[in-house]
């Protein structure tokens, strides 16, 4: 098993994010869908996909690359008897195996950086009915001239990083309509994410304190975190509530 695995096994979250920010995004964009198709892209073990259940009175598909985090949700749906609302699959999200205009909303928390905003937006939108809505969190700098220590740190992690303001000019070039963005909470970085996942780093630093290659891994997170925690005012993720234009 992988140090990166274990860190993130069986914690709530593969990201920041909690539910009441995803029941508010949901509330302002369920005017415009009655019963809807939606495709959860990287849905990770679920806790979204879950919370989306309760709100939505369509159907859910929620796909992911990873088998472990795609047996943790179908154990949960099976928990909460959601069998008949929700479909768990095996997907990339580089190459959907989904048809043209299949799904009224895709839904995606804290996973487009993995194909990258800008992408996403473009390859996604063909997965979409006409008008459909897409809901995506995406990394996002909060406030300009941010200091040197997080403005380097991001942009060696993640170049693609821009602000709100920047973010929402590359969808409506790509020809969506912004209904409405929202800012994360910090609670909605820590505690789901960052406090199981600190509390991890600080246990395994002791078991594997012979592995140099794990130890830096583990170096790694912690600096990703204590960067959140000294500098949270200046970056976070951001939801960004889009619709397809005709």
């Amino acid at each position: 098993m992988s140090i990166f695995y274990e860190l993130h096994k069986d914690i709530p979250r593969e990201g920041p994010g909690n539910n009441e920010t995803t029941r508010n995004a949901y509330q302002l964009i369920e005017k415009f869908v009655s019963k809807p198709s939606i495709l959860d892209i990287g849905c990770g073990p679920g806790m979204q996909t879950i919370e989306l259940a309760s709100l939505t009175d369509g159907t859910i598909l929620a796909t992911d690359i990873n088998d472990n985090f795609l047996d943790v949700l179908r154990e949960k749906v099976r928990e909460f008897g959601l069998l008949d609302k929700v479909n768990v699959e095996k997907a990339n999200m580089k190459d959907l195996p989904y048809s043209e205009g299949q799904f009224d909303v895709i839904w995606s928390e804290g996973a487009i950086f993995i194909i990258g905003f800008e992408k996403g937006l473009m390859e996604w939108k063909k997965y979409l009915k006409e008008n459909g809505i897409l809901v995506v969190s995406e990394l996002s700098w909060l406030k300009e001239n941010a200091p040197k220590k997080p403005l380097e740190f991001w942009q060696n992690a993640y170049p693609g990083v821009d602000s709100i303001e920047g973010n929402r000019k590359k969808a409506e070039s790509l020809g969506y309509e912004v209904i409405n963005t929202l800012v994360l909470p910090e609670s909605g970085w820590w505690d789901h994410y960052y406090t199981p996942l600190e509390e991890r780093v600080s246990l395994y630093q002791e078991k594997y304190q012979h592995d140099q290659e794990a130890l830096k891994t583990l170096a790694e997170f912690q600096t990703e975190i204590d960067l959140y925690r000294n500098y949270a005012e200046y970056y976070g993720y951001v939801f960004y509530l889009l619709n397809k234009n005709s």
